[in-house]
């Protein structure tokens, strides 16, 4: 059942409120951007709130609509019509992504005014974080593709200007355009998908993103619904950085520390995973681009969670952990767990922020030390980051009853016997949970026990920032008992049995007690270890030199490529063209000038010998 509302629009208007203030006032008062800038964003959560219990008030399967105007209306011949309007789409799957959205997104905001405090560009940081929650908020209210893909580019244009925030400096500016460009690789591949989707429809015109549309052609998208999947793919693989479009994401650190936790692990990086969980019933008719985005899922999530066991700087772990945690998402998705895959979705955005403003608080306690081996002894002077940090480590390495112990395993026991299972790829997911509980337990006892071993005088970071802590580890710790395959309407497989439970609760806790010998009971051993390693150590530290591979082929390529154009293509070839084109008409124009002499016997003997030729061509015939 629809029914028709103009309450969706504000969830959206509001934020966009606090990016005008923040723009053309913001910079005259900078107290009032404190209230404004998280204040709209607390007010749409308000507004979500209202709409979701509107929503659960109408009874199961049902949608609530809201046409803002009319948009995008073309004849392309034949009777057909392309009509994609700015409509918004609130049900079950869209009113989780919004209150995620907007509740995680405000407790970011509150704790940026203290992380941000003192910043010159206060206004515009806070500019930036109000248009990306209202992208965010377009990308996952939209009706149909066509407004879905502005909210898409909206998030990547937002993570841009974020990334390259302090762009004073080189390093930052260069992860800004990193990101930018990676970006567009797979946007190429996501408009691909639209257009040939469009196409295929054809006459049929059906542009919305409700499931019971694609439904009703099944028949007419079947034979291109490989093709149309894998192309929207691509746009996943870098919107959510898995293989081999991931690689932006761990430079993305470059941002303030809060940019991290709400763009880069709780919200803007899922969207991959909540296009691929709305378009469930195409992806239905392509069971080959399933298997696809599982065995992509499943490589990048022991792939990245490789690296982050080696990595020193406390950020750079945590984003090839988020990389890592986006593939179990992909895994859910491609062995048919898509309401698994939300699941995690939601405890990720909970325990990943919540260790991201973790790493934030440590990091203003340091006076901006990221380096994890320059830390240690800080739950002493930082005890609330310490416990609230703590919370997030037990809930992504799996531990009951933490939120990542219910829905990391419960994609991991779909892989073994959900609708698509893939028992190899759940023993896969098996060695990266393990993995994930040793990198995690490594970064907490690295920064919080031992000796203090940098020149530091630590200090717990102010209310503004640890109270959004608090909550999130809350949240972190009873997010698991939130029923959400079974809000979004996506109960796949039977509740995974009790040796399954017991088995992944052994691996998380083996990868914590691996951690706790190695960097608390005898620190000494994991600098022995890398050296007996060498070389092997050295290539996982160094990310396994993809980016400097990268470097060599793709990006020297292209501006190989480019420096030929420059000195030989566009030269001699283009400017050849062009400049013969001209050279030719002078010299013409020069050999008629001279017959262009005034003189009236001339053009008299040139129009009797005219006149001749053509009497002879005449009498010839």
């Amino acid at each position: 059942m629809v029914t028709e509302t103009a309450l969706l629009r504000w969830i959206v208007a509001l934020p966009a409120l606090g990016v005008l203030f923040n723009v053309f006032v913001g910079r005259r008062a900078t107290g009032a951007v404190k209230i404004v800038g998280p204040g709209v964003v607390a007010a749409a959560f308000a507004v979500a709130v209202v709409a979701v219990i509107r929503l659960h008030g109408l009874g199961e399967h049902a949608v609530l609509r809201d046409q803002v105007f009319d948009w995008i209306h073309v004849g392309v011949g034949g009777g057909q019509e392309f009509r994609a309007d700015a409509v918004l789409r609130l049900d079950t799957l869209s009113a989780v992504m919004a209150l995620v959205v907007t509740g995680v997104g405000f407790l970011i905001h509150v704790y940026s005014v203290g992380y941000m405090h003192g910043d010159r560009s206060f206004a515009r940081y806070f500019a930036y974080l109000n248009l990306f929650t209202t992208a965010m908020l377009i990308l996952v209210l939209a009706e149909n593709l066509v407004l879905l893909f502005v909210g898409w580019e909206g998030v990547g244009l937002c993570s841009y200007l974020l990334i390259g925030f302090w762009y004073e400096k080189p390093d930052n500016a260069a992860a800004g355009k990193k990101a930018f460009i990676v970006n567009r690789i797979g946007d190429a591949g996501f408009l691909l998908g639209l257009f040939l989707l469009v196409w295929t429809l054809g006459r049929h015109g059906v542009w919305t993103l409700d499931p019971a549309a694609f439904a009703q052609h099944k028949d007419v998208l079947r034979p291109a619904a490989l093709a149309i999947c894998l192309l929207l793919f691509v746009g996943a693989t870098g919107k959510s950085a898995q293989i081999p479009l991931y690689v932006w994401l761990p430079d993305a650190m470059a941002g303030p520390t809060p940019v991290s936790a709400l763009i880069h692990a709780a919200t803007m990086v899922t969207a991959g995973v909540y296009m691929i969980a709305r378009l469930d019933v195409l992806y239905a008719l392509a069971p080959g681009a399933l298997a696809v985005v599982a065995v992509i899922g499943t490589l990048t999530a022991l792939f990245a969670a490789v690296i982050a066991t080696a990595q020193t700087d406390i950020k750079k772990v945590l984003a090839y952990s988020t990389i890592s945690q986006l593939g179990y998402m992909f895994l859910g998705l491609g062995v048919g767990a898509s309401g698994a895959a939300i699941f995690h979705l939601v405890t990720h955005a909970f325990f990943k922020a919540l260790l991201f403003l973790g790493a934030g608080s440590v990091i203003h306690g340091l006076g901006g030390e990221q380096d994890m081996r320059r830390m240690g002894g800080l739950r002493g002077p930082m005890r609330t980051t310490f416990a609230t940090m703590a919370v997030g480590t037990l809930a992504i390495a799996g531990v009951p009853p933490f939120s990542g112990f219910f829905s990391k395993d419960e994609i991991v026991w779909s892989a073994f016997a959900g609708p698509l299972a893939q028992p190899v790829l759940g023993v896969l997911a098996f060695v990266a949970a393990f993995l994930t509980a040793y990198y995690t337990g490594r970064l907490f006892f690295m920064t919080f026990f031992g000796a203090p071993r940098g020149e530091h005088h630590a200090h717990e970071s102010p209310s503004v920032m640890t109270l959004p802590l608090v909550v999130l580890a809350i949240l972190a710790l009873v997010g698991g008992f939130i029923p959400v395959p079974a809000i979004v309407g996506h109960v796949e497989a039977e509740h995974a049995p009790l040796w399954m439970l017991a088995l992944a609760t052994a691996v998380a806790l083996a990868g914590l007690a691996l951690a706790w010998h190695l960097y608390v009971q005898r620190p000494e051993r994991p600098g022995e270890i890398a050296r007996r390693l060498g070389v092997l150590y050295a290539v996982v530290r160094d990310r396994f030199l993809v980016d400097q591979i990268y470097d060599a082929t793709v990006v020297r390529g292209v501006f190989a490529a480019a420096d030929v154009s420059a000195r030989r293509i566009d030269p001699v070839v283009i400017d050849g063209a062009v400049n013969g084109a001209g050279l030719t008409v002078a010299a013409a124009s020069g050999a008629w000038r001279r017959v262009q002499t005034g003189n009236v016997q001339h053009y008299a003997l040139s129009f009797l010998a005219g006149a001749l030729v053509l009497l002879g061509y005449w009498v010839a015939r």
